[in-house]
């Protein structure tokens, strides 16, 4: 097999034998891999910089069922039950911070989604962490020793969450526009640390705190009452519960670090959940990134009266 880099390794190894030799021929040094899909009776389809690839065997390259169950047997070291709770919120993280979705047939119970029956598809997500893709923007979000609270906007796969890692770890350590802060991050979906049997897998800096599959409304509390963060960041804020917590961290003095699907600062702005952000000016800064050539392209940073000062 040919060997790419080390982030990546823990990838082909979960890979079905079939296919791992062939996947990796296929995908250069150069290409920046994103996802990989298996779906059963489908083709293998792969995304490098926002283009998507269908694997290319000179033999039948549909995937089993039995190639996808040997895709999760490998992530969770043939130990399913070790992954029970993670496997209700449809996903798996392995070694490297990647993230395993899946989707098949579920099995619900009271509370919700109890466990899988059957597994049909999986998207493997290559976790990206781009040390610096920050550093364009922060002279924008500090000022005077102090970081603004900030909300990141941008559509699904335009690396908010990629900006938003870096932001902390930025924060964290300190740059040269502000010292070393203590941050308390709520990663609910395991995206943001990446963590791995516990163990972050991604460099959030030295002075965070993380809570990991935890709820934002139940973390952001904890974090509070118990760690004394100066900021608290959290992924996807996108319920009034979280709003609402979100705003009851704001008035306790902790600087708010937020991302959010959306197009553009219009679009945020006028929506009802968001409402009384916008009226009382409690987020300082908005970062818009944009569809583009590239991931993590900047639109634009506006002030909390919405004038574009970037």
């Amino acid at each position: 097999m040919n060997n790419k880099t080390n982030n990546l390794e823990s990838i082909w190894k979960i890979l079905p034998l079939r296919i791992r030799d062939p996947l990796s021929a296929q995908i250069s040094d150069k290409d920046v891999l994103q996802e990989i899909r298996l779906r059963a009776g489908q083709k293998v389809l792969f995304y490098c910089d926002g283009q998507e690839h269908t694997l290319k065997t000179k033999e039948n390259c549909m995937i089993t069922p039995e190639e996808v169950q040997e895709t999760i047997q490998y992530a969770t070291g043939y130990s399913l039950y070790a992954y029970e709770q993670e496997l209700k919120q449809g996903y798996i993280t392995i070694e490297g911070g990647h993230r395993i979705g899946i989707a098949g047939q579920v099995i619900m119970e009271q509370n919700g989604v109890r466990n899988f029956r059957y597994i049909s598809s999986v998207n493997i997500r290559v976790a990206h962490q781009v040390r610096g893709c920050a550093d364009a923007v922060m002279p924008y979000l500090t000022s005077q020793g102090n970081v603004y609270s900030t909300l990141i906007i941008a559509p699904p796969g335009c690396g908010k969450t990629t900006l938003l890692r870096d932001m902390i770890r930025q924060i964290a350590n300190g740059c040269d526009h502000l010292k070393g802060k203590t941050v308390g991050v709520v990663d609910e979906r395991s995206e943001l640390g990446g963590c791995y049997l516990g163990i972050r897998q991604n460099d959030l800096g030295v002075r965070t705190d993380l809570l990991d599959a935890c709820p934002k409304t139940d973390g952001m509390l904890m974090l509070i009452r118990s760690m004394g963060p100066e900021v608290i960041a959290v992924d996807e804020i996108g319920s009034a519960e979280e709003v609402g917590i979100l705003r009851y961290a704001m008035h306790c003095g902790c600087r708010t670090l937020a991302t959010v699907h959306g197009e553009s600062y219009q679009e945020i702005r006028d929506k009802p959940l968001f409402e009384d952000f916008f009226r009382m000016q409690l987020f300082e800064r908005y970062v818009v990134l944009c569809r583009g050539e590239r991931i993590g392209q900047l639109e634009g940073v506006y002030d909390h009266q919405g004038t574009k000062i970037c």
